[in-house]
């Protein structure tokens, strides 16, 4: 009585769910998809938009009890469902907000590059100076609230910032050397060096970003793929450059274009420079982490 009342049961089981079936369908329903629901028919009633998220897989099916699997088989378990492939696997990058105050500080002074080479060229090293003062804050404040607040540190801004302050110092040695403050070897070695450096981090992205590789995920800072962290001899270089550039910008307003000191500058600048491209070269795995999402 005890394996009748078990197979009835089973039976009631397997006859609701042939009554659960799709009209005109050979396979059974999906779960919660009732007529009408958003799930039913792919999308809102009468067919629409669906609601599932992109990176979702497929529903999953109805199942016949164990019971009647445990009578049938004379007592087995029933076997585990195929294990459905992740349709997450494509959508393997972080997804963040590229808009943070960091980012936007550093942006900034990607803005400010610009304005100052066109007061150098001009010669008005007064207000460029001035200019100069405030794009160096930027880069210290993004710095600290990014190191401070946990919500403002992003992996867009660990390429960001450098790529900030390579713009900033690329426009800037180029209109320091049409001013002649700067020698042109000095520059174009700065200008070789980050070149170089843009270039890996365009090949990074490339490689970092999981198929389909398109234009528009490529270009979408909310894909963040990878983050660097830039070597200490680079940051060292980072700072001699732009006091070698505070230094320039202020010889004409006082006066001190000639002087040893100046020159000294130059040769430390082209020193670090040429250690930090070695520093990048030697330990570039090391510098570069690639993003996993869990």
């Amino acid at each position: 009585m005890l394996a009748a009342a078990w197979l009835g049961r089973g039976s009631w089981g397997l006859l609701r769910g042939a009554a659960r079936r799709r009209p005109g369908g050979g396979g059974a329903r999906p779960l919660g998809g009732r007529p009408g629901s958003a799930a039913a028919g792919g999308g809102r009633r009468g067919g629409g938009i669906s609601c599932l998220p992109a990176c979702a897989g497929p529903p999953r099916l109805l199942r016949a009890p164990a019971a009647v699997w445990r009578l049938l088989s004379g007592g087995a378990a029933p076997p585990e469902p195929p294990r459905e492939r992740s349709a997450a696997e494509p959508c393997a990058e972080l997804y963040e907000n590229p808009w943070t105050i960091p980012n936007i500080l550093s942006m900034a002074r990607m803005g400010l590059a610009p304005v100052l080479g066109y007061l150098i060229v001009e010669e008005n090293f007064s207000v460029a100076l001035g200019v100069f003062v405030l794009a160096g804050v930027t880069d210290l404040l993004d710095g600290f609230i990014a190191r401070n607040w946990a919500n403002q540190k992003s992996a867009l801004g660990s390429a960001l910032d450098p790529l900030a302050d390579k713009i900033l110092i690329s426009v800037l040695y180029v209109s320091l050397t049409c001013a002649n403050l700067i020698p042109v070897p000095l520059t174009s070695m700065i200008i070789l060096r980050d070149a170089a450096l843009i270039a890996a981090v365009f090949y990074v992205r490339y490689k970092t970003l999981s198929p389909p590789r398109t234009l528009s995920r490529y270009f979408n800072p909310c894909y963040a793929t990878a983050q660097l962290k830039p070597t200490f001899i680079s940051k060292m270089n980072t700072a001699v450059q732009l006091i070698l550039v505070a230094a320039s910008l202020a010889a004409p307003v006082f006066n001190y274009v000639d002087s040893i000191y100046l020159q000294t500058l130059w040769c430390i600048t082209a020193f670090t420079t040429v250690t930090s491209a070695y520093s990048y070269y030697h330990y570039g795995r090391k510098t570069v982490q690639v993003i996993k999402n869990k």
